[in-house]
């Protein structure tokens, strides 16, 4: 198939995606932030720096690697086929596969064409992969054939005759009525058109907290300046060995320092398939693994492994916990338990991140968050009406810097109350600062939900019970849980005169419209009256203070 001709931009820079002003941008290159690097120039330089160094690990089903030389020249010969399939700068390709080789493979090729990739989580079903695509306007959806038991062929289906702009479907392993990615590989006729540094390099998911996720426009100059901070912020080198255990289109292991923190400073990558202990420490032991990054209850469940003697973990150096807080009780036990030393990392995908340090004190590491990567990254701490707390108060976490996004993909009426008009990030994370700089997180202004790391909107699943029949209203909530930081409470009032349903059954009925496993309640209460505010709203807060007193008692 020809590449097709294109009458208009595939999209409008500034407008789409809305970018740092120029005062901004030439600050940043001039501190030397933004050093016009992209991704696929990027993975050239180190195949040239050391072509037989081995890139990456993929140990199933049956062990295959990548040297940064196979990998370089992988991702050109994918690129072609791509290209020859008319996939162009600018296109946007939802990428929705498991931690296989493939998927390095399919964000590399695509960098070298200028196509976007839009990162889907593999867990991720009908309802939120419509949505991505849709926003985005994909023209390809790339998947595997089937991961976890379930065929993402058929989800392929379904979404495509849902979806008028995506023309393409590759599938990594077989096809069935798709094209096979395995298929599309060819030598490049010519140089590839490949983007320019300040553009578009991806698109990642925000957590939400309004209705379906919101899409996170990152640049080439900006993403690597993080992964850049990350890679020397944490000691990543030749001898790196680093295991991707958390899904690698998360923001975390992609780039704190992940994957391609790891590639950037010429490491090697092991992707694990599943995260549970036996199969991480078996490759921990088997591939000499040096460095990884985990939610807090992964962490609970790999110290609980460790202490039954499980596993070789002697190699294992440096364990990075991030996407939700980590509590200080359990930090100090991740030490003594896993034989390593522990890094906490509190970012979004939105932009900034935060880091303890290597030579930070044992007690800076176990009761603060860290701090910021860049000497340019801006922090205030606010409270409710944005004036600055005073120091060592808590209150609203704001900031900008070279890598925090000014603003979300086609979103102009969210991103008017997410930014402030001197384009500052609200994050709606509860934080305190100490004095040496680092942030403790208290907890967030935001009625996001953040169950073990995975973020999601309540309105998301609200709108779904609400469909239920015998449903008149619903609020759904996050309680504590010692092991997932959050799990999921549905309040819900039910219709008068109508046959009342189960918990087990709203459940259900939530799990077939096609959501991920980690959206479903996990607790569902009924209710006769919701607590409101002196306005007329639910009281979240009110909901949530009586789910914490009931589970006191």
């Amino acid at each position: 198939m020809p590449a097709r001709p294109r009458a208009v931009p595939a999209l409008t820079p500034g407008v789409d995606a809305p970018t740092w002003p120029e005062e901004f941008a030439e600050r940043y290159r001039r501190a030397g932030h933004w050093r016009g690097e992209t991704l696929g120039g990027m993975l050239r330089a180190r195949a040239a720096a050391h072509p037989d160094r081995i890139a990456l690990v993929d140990p199933q089903p049956e062990r295959r690697s990548w040297t940064y030389r196979r990998l370089d020249e992988a991702a050109d010969r994918l690129a072609a086929g791509f290209a020859g399939r008319g996939i162009g700068p600018g296109d946007r390709v939802v990428v929705q596969l498991p931690n296989v080789g493939e998927f390095v493979e399919v964000v590399f090729a695509l960098s070298r064409i200028g196509a976007l990739p839009v990162f889907a989580l593999p867990a991720h079903r009908d309802t939120e992969i419509a949505h991505f695509c849709s926003l985005s306007g994909a023209v390809a959806y790339v998947v595997p054939d089937v991961h976890a038991g379930f065929d993402h062929r058929e989800l392929a289906e379904r979404v495509r005759r849902r979806s008028p702009a995506l023309r393409e479907v590759f599938v990594a392993g077989e096809p069935g009525a798709h094209t096979a990615l395995a298929d599309l590989p060819r030598d490049p006729a010519g140089p590839l058109p490949g983007p320019e540094p300040h553009e578009l390099a991806f698109l990642q998911l925000s957590g939400g907290t309004t209705g379906m996720s919101k899409l996170i426009p990152r640049t080439h100059d900006d993403y690597l300046y993080s992964v850049r901070g990350s890679a020397g912020i944490c000691g990543v080198g030749p001898r790196t060995r680093f295991l991707v255990v958390l899904p690698a289109a998360h923001n975390f292991p992609m780039s704190s320092p992940g994957w391609l923190g790891t590639l950037y400073g010429g490491g090697t990558v092991v992707l694990c398939p599943q995260p549970d202990p036996a199969t991480a420490f078996a490759l921990i032991g088997q591939e000499r693994i040096t460095m990884t990054g985990l939610v807090p209850p992964l962490v609970a469940l790999w110290t609980d492994a460790a202490a039954r003697g499980t596993g070789d973990l002697g190699s294992l150096e440096l364990v990075l916990v991030g996407g939700a807080k980590y509590g200080e009780q359990a930090a100090r036990r991740l030490e003594p338990a896993l034989g390593c030393r522990l890094m906490q990392v509190f970012g979004m995908a939105e932009g900034l991140v935060n880091y303890t340090r290597l030579d930070d004190d044992p007690e800076t590491v176990v009761t603060t968050q860290g701090r910021p990567i860049s000497p340019d990254d801006e922090v205030r701490i606010v409270d409710d009406d944005g004036r600055d707390v005073p120091e060592g108060e808590c209150g609203q976490l704001l900031t900008r810097g070279p890598y925090t996004i000014r603003g979300y993909w086609r979103a102009p009426e969210h991103n008017a109350a997410a930014f402030t008009a001197d384009g500052f990030y609200r994050t709606g994370d509860l934080v305190r600062r100490t004095p040496s700089g680092h942030l403790v997180v208290e907890g967030r202004a935001k009625d996001q939900i953040n169950r073990g790391g995975e973020k999601f909107a309540p309105g998301e699943i609200e709108d779904i019970i609400l469909a239920h029949p015998a449903v008149r209203d619903v609020a759904l909530v996050a309680v504590p849980d010692e092991y997932l930081g959050e799990r999921t409470l549905a309040h819900v009032i039910l219709r008068p005169d109508t046959d009342p349903p189960t918990p087990a059954q709203i459940k259900a009925f939530v799990r077939e419209r096609g959501v991920a496993a980690y959206k479903i309640p996990d607790l569902v209460r009924f209710v006769d009256v919701f607590p409101h505010t002196g306005v007329g709203k639910v009281s979240r807060s009110g909901l949530r203070s009586a789910a914490a007193s009931r589970e006191q008692r």
